[in-house]
C-alpha cells in the first residue's frame, strides 16, 4: 500500500497548481484524506480533509463535509476522483506563505468523516513522501 503525492513546484504569487495523492494497493474512497503542509523550520500543519465515501464510485456521497484551515478557506478546494483512486488539492490564488513540502495522509478510520478526524496529524496513520511547492516572485 502506498501513497504518492505530485504537482508540486515553482508558481508566482496569484498563480495556481493542482496536487494530487494517488492511492495503490488499497481503495482510498472509504478514507477520509488529510493534506498537510510543513514549512522550512516550521511543524506540520493540517491545511484541508476530505471525508470518505460510502461507495468506492465517482460521485458516491461522502459520509461528511470536508473541512479547511483558515489560512486556506476559500483559495483551496480538496476534490476525490474515486475512479483515478485519488485525491486532489486545487491551490488557487498562492502566496509566498503558502510554500512548503505538502504531504496527504489517510484518516485511520474506514468510512471516516473529517468531523471526526480534524487536520490533527496524530488521528492520520499512513503518510504519503510530500511534494514541493513554493511560492515567489
Amino acid at each position: 500500500a502506498r501513497l504518492a503525492e505530485s504537482g508540486g513546484g515553482f508558481v508566482q504569487p496569484g498563480g495556481s497548481l493542482r496536487l494530487s495523492c494517488a492511492a495503490s494497493g488499497f481503495t482510498l474512497a472509504y478514507y477520509a484524506v488529510g493534506w498537510f503542509r510543513q514549512a522550512p523550520g516550521q511543524e506540520r500543519e493540517g491545511i484541508a480533509c476530505i471525508s470518505g465515501t460510502d461507495e468506492n464510485k465517482d460521485g458516491a456521497a461522502p459520509v461528511g463535509g470536508p473541512e479547511y484551515a483558515d489560512s486556506v478557506q476559500g483559495r483551496f478546494t480538496v476534490a476525490r476522483h474515486n475512479s483515478e483512486n485519488t485525491v486532489y488539492l486545487q491551490l488557487n490564488n498562492l502566496k509566498p506563505e503558502d510554500t512548503g513540502d505538502y504531504f496527504c495522509a489517510t484518516y485511520s478510520q474506514v468510512m471516516g468523516a473529517c468531523s471526526a478526524s480534524g487536520l490533527q496529524a496524530r488521528n492520520y496513520g499512513f503518510w504519503g513522501r510530500g511534494t514541493q511547492v513554493k511560492v515567489a516572485s
